[in-house]
């Protein structure tokens, strides 16, 4: 289970804001030019914008353009998901769940997941569906509910959830499979998720 979250952070895209100031900045880190990227994203950042916020939490993760530190990585990036920023709180999820400049916390990492979730991240949505499918963090055992999360992240572009979803598949009832799809096609963007299935508990 464990390389799922590795590979979590570390499959981030970077996605552009079209905001005068940020997009050189984020132009500039795309470009590998770390040096004009911080320049660019630090002032904004400092002043509150949540895209900077994120992308110097990502900059402090990496190491690049700055020296590597994982405590200021979760803070610039716990400052942005607390602004609603969906990719950052993924990140402050997965800094939880490993337990990465924090104490491990699955409850908490489940809490951010599922903030992000709820905005449509495909990557949250992801590790949330795992997380029901094998019942971690005080996740319960869910079939159902993983296999509408997969579904919604599929759609969204997952590939790893179309994998996880087929597997799923195969040791599910059909009624499960109709609750699952009747689920995904009445979740609506930034509403609540279930929290559990009627046929799928196990």
């Amino acid at each position: 289970m464990k390389k799922f979250i590795l590979a979590m952070v570390f499959a981030l895209g970077w996605q552009q804001a079209a905001m005068a100031g940020f997009a050189e900045g984020a132009t500039a880190y795309n470009s590998k030019n770390y040096a004009v990227a911080l320049k660019e994203i630090r002032p904004l950042a400092q002043a509150g914008n949540a895209d900077a916020e994120h992308l110097l939490g990502l900059m402090y993760y990496m190491g690049r353009g700055v020296p590597q530190d994982y405590k200021q990585a979760l803070e610039w990036h716990r400052k942005a998901a607390l602004k609603g920023k969906a990719d950052a709180q993924y990140v402050v999820g997965a800094m939880y769940y490993t337990g990465n400049a924090v104490i491990q916390d699955h409850k908490q990492a489940v809490a951010w997941f599922r903030k992000a979730a709820e905005q449509g991240h495909p990557d949250a949505q992801q590790v949330l569906g795992l997380m029901y499918r094998y019942h971690i963090g005080g996740m319960p055992q869910d079939n159902v509910i993983a296999y509408m999360l997969w579904n919604l992240a599929a759609a969204n572009g997952s590939v790893n959830a179309a994998e996880q979803r087929s597997q799923v598949l195969k040791s599910m009832t059909q009624e499960q499979i109709e609750e699952g799809q009747s689920l995904s096609a009445a979740w609506k963007l930034n509403t609540p998720l279930p929290q559990k299935s009627r046929t799928g508990g196990g």
